[in-house]
């Protein structure tokens, strides 16, 4: 009996202080569940022929929480995140159908592979039109700038 009452008198005491504390801040939204269930955002990206020693190699970035080796990270993760938001998916390869500036933007090529937003990553890049160069400037950072 004496422990009840001193629950009693325990509880009433803690709402009393949180009611002087004023009302508790909103929580957070919480993400979608497909994306609670979804895979972590992980790619591994290999780079070659950029004209820049520092910039070849093979890479892993992992977002959500940001990690791996890649040399931007922080930013790679936030580019990601800005064209997720946008619904765009920039690992789709361009168009068979369309038209493409004649220009050269040099031999780099990249190949990236795992996953993102829950999806499978299997995606080639090179330079060698507009429609190429473009798509692959729009990764960039995760891509490294590929002007040779």
């Amino acid at each position: 009996m004496l422990r009840l009452a001193a629950f009693a008198v325990t509880s009433a005491l803690a709402a009393s202080a949180a009611t002087a504390a004023g009302p508790l801040p909103p929580l957070a939204p919480l993400p979608p569940l497909s994306r609670l269930l979804a895979a972590p955002d992980r790619l591994t990206i290999a780079v070659s022929a950029t004209g820049n020693p520092r910039a070849n190699g093979e890479y892993l970035l992992e977002c959500n929480p940001v990690g791996g080796n890649h040399p931007e990270a922080e930013r790679a993760c936030d580019r990601l995140d800005v064209l997720a938001k946008q619904d765009k998916d920039p690992f789709a390869p361009d168009a068979k159908r369309q038209i493409c500036t004649m220009q050269d933007g040099g031999p780099a090529t990249a190949h990236i592979t795992g996953t993102w937003q829950g999806h499978k990553v299997d995606a080639s890049f090179r330079r060698t039109n507009g429609c190429e160069i473009a798509r692959w400037n729009n990764l960039e950072p995760v891509l490294p700038g590929g002007r040779s």
